[in-house]
């Protein structure tokens, strides 16, 4: 799924609302389109807290730290000063907006992501910067453990072929270059680790909305999203 059908949306009728949108759901889903395109609609700012554990993980290869070492893992984390802006990812003044987007830096992740101090830092800081409101923010536990008095909770979800079969065409992880089976099999097992980690599993919170994007363009997709927003709005005092 791509962004490219975001300048077609409606704006948001209702910019009084500083709302905080939770997204979450399994890699190949959606997440990244779907939340850039409903945060450009709005005027809101998208966080990525993917790209968080990526950043980590991917200073801790470039030290050499070993991502076992749990306590060397949580000092990383806490000290690092990693800044989202807009599309691009930087960590200590580095852009690694492309470097974080290889099948290593997604194993890495994972590992990073199944460290309790680790996941606490980011957290906080994650957490710091929804204060504000007006914004949506995608990843694997938003709904759950990050935000969860979000005013909406999205869990988008895809069937296991449909997520693997864009994975393996997404440039941002050298579209065309890895076979569709060995996609298929590292999302298995990126599936196998982020529901069944300790610290804070992918699970769809209780009042969390499913949306299934099987077969669903990104537009139709986006305007399902919007809708959901409109709803919350009309039933939300302004912050």
């Amino acid at each position: 799924m791509c962004a490219c059908y975001t300048a077609r949306l409606v704006s948001f009728e209702a910019p009084r609302h500083r709302l905080l949108i939770a997204i979450d759901g399994p890699s190949g889903a959606g997440k990244g389109s779907v939340s850039r395109a409903v945060a450009e609609a709005l005027g809101y700012r998208h966080v990525d807290t993917g790209a968080m554990y990526r950043a980590v993980a991917w200073k801790a290869l470039a030290r050499g730290v070993p991502l076992d070492d749990e306590t060397a893992m949580a000092a990383l984390a806490r000290e690092a000063s990693i800044d989202l802006a807009g599309a691009h990812v930087t960590i200590d003044d580095v852009d690694i907006t492309t470097a974080i987007r290889t099948p290593e830096v997604d194993r890495a992740a994972a590992a990073v992501a199944r460290v309790p101090a680790v996941r606490a830092a980011l957290v906080s800081r994650q957490r710091a910067l929804a204060r504000s409101g007006a914004i949506v923010m995608e990843g694997r536990d938003i709904g759950t453990i990050v935000l969860p008095d979000a005013d909406l909770k999205i869990y988008l979800d895809a069937s296991p072929e449909e997520r693997a079969r864009r994975r393996a065409a997404d440039p941002a992880h050298g579209g065309g270059s890895r076979p569709l089976q060995t996609v298929a099999t590292a999302l298995a097992d990126r599936d196998r680790l982020d529901q069944t980690r300790t610290a804070s599993p992918l699970t769809m919170a209780p009042d969390a909305m499913l949306v299934d994007t099987t077969g669903v363009p990104l537009a139709e997709v986006v305007e399902r999203v919007m809708a959901l927003v409109r709803e919350v709005a009309r039933r939300r005092p302004s912050r």
